[in-house]
């Protein structure tokens, strides 16, 4: 009996010499240190509170491209780049080759069969009906006033009374409340009140939130561990499983009340141009199950980008006096003082487009601060990467955004300063800049369709609070990047309102 342990145990130790060995020889790039048995998954624990950050570190030390290995026999082993090169050559050269994969859909399941999660037909669908949808003038004219109603009638009073009231604020929370209202009118036609001056507790906002911190807990564990978590209801898998049955109940009975609300007019009264509505009136029909991947995609793309990217701007521009001056002092030329204010109220799409130094700031901001820090993608068949790396079928590949805009052989020494300027030509007007090099909206053909909508989102915001008020941050605050599948701080952002002199 004893010399079969002893001979099992020497074979075992020879089974896991091979698979050491292995590993080695598959991984010649190594991101992190690759350890026995836990592969590279203890130093992604122990630094998870600063994901980004040291992922960042990381890549910098290994020229944008490494490889990660998981635990043995997880199945977590990946491709990770930031090397813009390589992005071109995934998102646009080789798009075909490169799908979002039934891995990346069973993680993201929430989102369904949606445009974010599909790919090949399904996503080309789903592609050319918002494309259709979102070209509409009638669109174009409700999405205006939609934003205009919530900034001056909504937003705005909100932000007098804080100031009134003299309290810090997590201005963070103030725009997601903002979006969450926002999204729910362009969307579902219908306005929440999320954003008040009571900050009322609302149920569905909460299950995005949750299911979004689910999500990335799936990223960041072997898959048998959170499939566990999920067949016995516990962790963050109970939590996830709560949240999509609030999202799911309140999605249904938001398409429930449309269908009997266009059953009953019947093309009578007033014209419904909200994107559900216009999915409805579509003449090839929607089932629920659509509809409801729709919203739900719709609801992420349009809600916790805009507010990551607003939460970010507002802390970059209220820590650079400059730069605020700057944008204040184009809001002036552009729309004048005091005596003519009233222009601010009828800012349209293409009033928007002559605030270039604000564009500036916004794109900077985006760079430094992407919404959405890493996207995914798995190989169909086996491929060389641009810059050596070999990719075989099946091979998960992770597109790190957030360290893209951190790289000086990309964006010079100077790729940490907030700089406005490098958006801008020597003759006053925009520089381009290739997607796949800023990739804040996608690249290639899954380029954002709403990227246009959403300057002019932001830009209607960012005029209307910066030329009445002063965002200050509290003495000592710092802003923290949280570890999540979009990039929000981990702490809100803390600041007191005050108003702000007349411009004239």
């Amino acid at each position: 009996m004893g010399m079969i342990v002893y001979e099992a145990a020497i074979i075992g130790a020879i089974v896991c010499m091979a698979y050491l060995v292995y590993r080695r020889r598959c991984c010649r790039h190594p991101l992190f240190t690759d350890y026995p048995i836990l592969g590279m998954l203890p130093q992604v624990v122990m630094n998870l509170w600063r994901a980004h950050d040291y992922s960042t570190e990381v890549l910098k030390l290994r020229g944008g491209t490494a490889e990660f290995t998981g635990p043995w026999f997880t199945n977590m082993n990946c491709l990770v780049t930031s090397n813009p090169i390589n992005v071109h050559h995934i998102m646009s050269k080789c798009f075909h080759n490169y799908v979002k994969g039934p891995v990346f859909r069973e993680i993201f399941q929430a989102f369904g069969h949606g445009i974010f999660t599909s790919d090949s037909h399904a996503w080309k669908y789903n592609r050319d009906l918002f494309h259709s949808l979102f070209h509409q003038q009638t669109f174009h004219h409700f999405l205006q006033n939609t934003i205009h109603n919530m900034v001056h009638n909504k937003l705005l009073p909100l932000l007098t009374h804080l100031h009134q009231q003299a309290k810090v604020v997590d201005l963070q929370d103030v725009f997601n409340r903002f979006t969450f209202d926002n999204i729910c009118s362009i969307v579902l036609g219908y306005d929440p009140q999320c954003l008040s001056v009571d900050f009322p507790q609302v149920q569905i906002e909460k299950a995005f939130n949750q299911a979004e911190e689910s999500i990335f807990y799936r990223h960041t564990v072997p898959k048998f561990v959170w499939k566990l978590q999920k067949w016995l209801q516990i962790g963050q898998e109970k939590k996830m499983t709560e949240a999509c049955k609030t999202l799911d109940q309140f999605i249904h009975a938001c398409i429930a009340s449309k269908r009997e609300e266009i059953r009953k007019y019947n093309g009578k009264g007033d014209v419904h141009v909200d994107l559900l509505t216009a999915l409805m009136r579509e003449e090839e029909a929607h089932d629920d199950t659509f509809l409801r991947d729709a919203v739900f995609n719709l609801f992420v793309a349009g809600r916790d980008t805009i507010t990551s990217a607003l939460t970010w701007f507002f802390w970059l521009v209220a820590t650079n006096p400059s730069v605020e001056a700057k944008i204040l002092e184009e809001i002036k030329q552009q729309f004048g003082g005091e005596e003519e204010g009233n222009k601010l109220g009828h800012i349209g799409i293409k009033e928007a487009k002559k605030l270039v130094y604000l564009h500036g700031a916004i794109c900077e901001a985006l760079r430094l601060y992407p919404p959405i820090p890493f996207e995914s993608k798995q190989a169909i068949k086996a491929d060389m990467l641009p810059s050596g790396h070999r990719v075989h079928a099946s091979t998960k590949i992770f597109l790190f955004l957030y360290a893209m805009g951190r790289f000086e052989e990309t964006w010079g020494k100077d790729c940490l300063e907030f700089k406005p300027e490098r958006w801008i030509s020597e003759k006053g007007g925009l520089v381009y800049v290739p997607s796949y090099k800023f990739i804040a909206f996608n690249a290639g053909p899954r380029t954002c369709l709403g990227k246009d909508l959403s300057f002019f989102q932001m830009k209607i915001v960012a005029v209307a609070i910066l030329r009445n008020y002063r965002v200050q941050v509290v003495e000592g605050y710092v802003a923290t990047p949280s570890p999540s599948i979009v990039l929000l701080m981990k702490d809100g952002l803390k600041v007191r309102i005050t108003e702000r002199e007349k411009l004239i």
